[in-house]
């Protein structure tokens, strides 16, 4: 196996190898400004509720998913805003679902908050149904961009609990 090793001005280096394999392999590193994102600079995280939490009927209620899977930057705050701001600039994949305990619910809407405000409704379910969600693509700005998940239910109730249930997730698929 081959490596290039380049050395930076003042510190640190690249090293490039080749794998040990027959064939021929292209990286091709685009021609504008930017970061080169490799999978230890993307931000992910997922997170669930352990616990059940409280819905009110009739308001958009956020969403406590209180124990992290995974943070791969330490982005998504799991004790008091329950929020991911991340640090690289970017298009995200956002992933949310809220499990409920009863399915009584004729009404219920799952949203991404961004900056406090609702930004995309993931859906909305007129039925008895225990489970809402959904998925979007976000443009985070890196620095003060965040986003939360609310639920809106037209019948107070408790959600279910565990990664299976009700979960709150978003990955990097794009830098800016």
């Amino acid at each position: 196996m081959s490596s290039i090793v380049i050395s930076g001005d003042t510190s640190g280096a690249v090293t490039l190898t080749v794998p040990a394999t027959a064939g021929t392999n292209t990286v091709t590193i685009p021609a504008s400004t930017g970061t080169v994102m490799v999978s230890s600079n993307m931000p992910a995280f997922s997170a669930y509720q352990n616990s059940g939490q409280s819905i009110s009927a009739s308001t958009f209620t956020k969403i406590t998913c209180n124990t992290k899977e995974w943070d791969t930057n330490s982005n998504y705050d799991n004790a008091t805003n329950y929020r991911f701001t991340p640090t690289v600039a970017g298009y995200y994949q956002v992933n949310g679902v809220i499990g409920f305990t009863s399915s009584v619910r004729t009404n219920s809407v799952a949203a991404i908050y961004k900056n406090g405000s609702i930004y995309k409704t993931l859906s909305q379910i007129d039925a008895n149904f225990y489970i809402v969600g959904g998925s979007s693509s976000v443009y985070l700005n890196g620095s003060t961009d965040y986003i939360e998940f609310y639920v809106f239910t037209n019948v107070s109730g408790t959600t279910s609990t565990g990664t299976d249930k009700t979960s709150f997730s978003a990955t990097l698929i794009r830098s800016a």
